[in-house]
């Protein structure tokens, strides 16, 4: 008797804690959902779009255009959730010589999401569709960062009418997942972070992905100013982090196909071209994080500059550039290199109309 009542009483403590711990976890969705309401209306309150939104076809798309003067600089960013404000430190003054503008792809963002799959091939009918919204008609550069380079290449393959020069910063590969593979070792596929994507997504509604993102280091650059520029970005980034992850991971999805279709696209023609390779050695973090050596990682940047060097060629006046101390935001690293080579192409294409204007 004294064994059973001791039983129940132990299952009537179970049975609390279990209600306590549930009681817990209904108070803490509640609370994230509330920290995540505010943090939506926060952000909109305190981060409005710089640039215009535009009309593509029954959703809108953002586009900060600065500056005046032509050809048109448009910055296209990579995988992630910055958009825009990934170009913080080069927009200003990449505008300070001819019109530049950062748009944000869909979902990501300022952007509306789409339902449609998201590849290269629609992120190049997407853009073609903003610029015409915008009135923006005049001869572009295309600045791509990582899967940026992979855009804008499947861009020259769609609409190449218009697209004069172009500036490739540590771009993707079309054939960087098997080369770099084999030459490591590893699987350097992104469908990890792919996995990550989805479940930040499923959990936004919680506050959970903005929490997390709020939460990110806060990296120092070489002065003070350019270090408060990055931060408040970032922090912009962050308010959005919960929505523009769907579009983020809407763009990992689409990964093999955004490569295929790159892949598809053959010659850039005698368009005035500069790839930017950062070659700063890959961190002991993060090689002990992949798996690879210090002789490891040697071999795989020299592949990814290998791939760099193939895709300079894709033009008669093609160039590639290697930048010693940068990892792969050369944009954030070196600013300046970047702002450099954008504004060589600028004026190869000045230059280019200048002399067909005197035949």
């Amino acid at each position: 008797m004294t064994k059973l009542t001791g039983w129940r009483r132990a299952r009537r403590w179970i049975k609390r804690i279990l209600l306590g711990l549930l009681a817990l976890l209904i108070l803490v969705l509640v609370v994230g959902m509330i920290y995540e309401a505010l943090g939506r209306r926060n952000a909109q309150a305190n981060y409005p779009p710089r640039g215009q939104m535009v009309d593509v076809g029954g959703r809108k798309m953002h586009i900060d255009c600065r500056g005046t003067g032509s050809p048109t600089v448009i910055l296209e960013s990579g995988l992630g959730t910055g958009g825009t404000t990934d170009w913080t430190l080069v927009h200003d003054e990449i505008a300070g010589f001819t019109r530049t503008c950062a748009y944000d792809r869909a979902g990501i963002m300022w952007s509306d999401p789409k339902d449609t799959p998201q590849r290269a091939s629609a992120v190049a009918d997407d853009l073609h569709a903003l610029l015409k919204g915008a009135g923006i008609n005049d001869r572009l550069i295309l600045v791509g960062h990582s899967i940026g380079g992979p855009y804008t290449r499947t861009y020259v393959g769609k609409y190449g009418d218009q697209v004069a020069g172009l500036v490739m910063v540590d771009p993707s590969h079309p054939d960087q997942v098997a080369r770099l593979g084999k030459v490591a070792g590893i699987d350097v596929h992104p469908k990890r972070a792919s996995t990550i994507m989805y479940a930040a997504t499923a959990l936004s509604w919680t506050g959970l992905t903005r929490f997390m993102f709020s939460r990110g280091d806060k990296p120092k650059l070489r002065t003070a100013a350019e270090t408060k520029r990055l931060g408040d970005a970032l922090a912009i980034s962050a308010a959005y982090s919960s929505t523009s992850v769907t579009g983020s991971r809407s763009e990992l999805t689409g990964f093999d196909d955004t490569m295929a279709d790159a892949r598809a696209v053959h010659s850039f023609g005698n368009r005035p071209v500069i790839v930017l390779t950062a070659m700063a050695p890959i961190k002991p973090e993060q090689l002990k994080a992949m798996g690879l050596t210090v002789e490891d990682g040697a071999r795989f940047k020299q592949e990814w500059k290998q791939l760099h060097t193939e895709q300079a060629a894709f033009s008669t006046r093609g160039r590639q550039q290697t930048v010693p101390d940068a990892t792969h935001y050369i944009q954030v690293d070196r600013p300046e290199v970047v702002i450099a080579a954008v504004r060589d192409v600028v004026d190869t294409v000045r230059a280019d109309a200048q002399a067909a204007a005197k035949k």
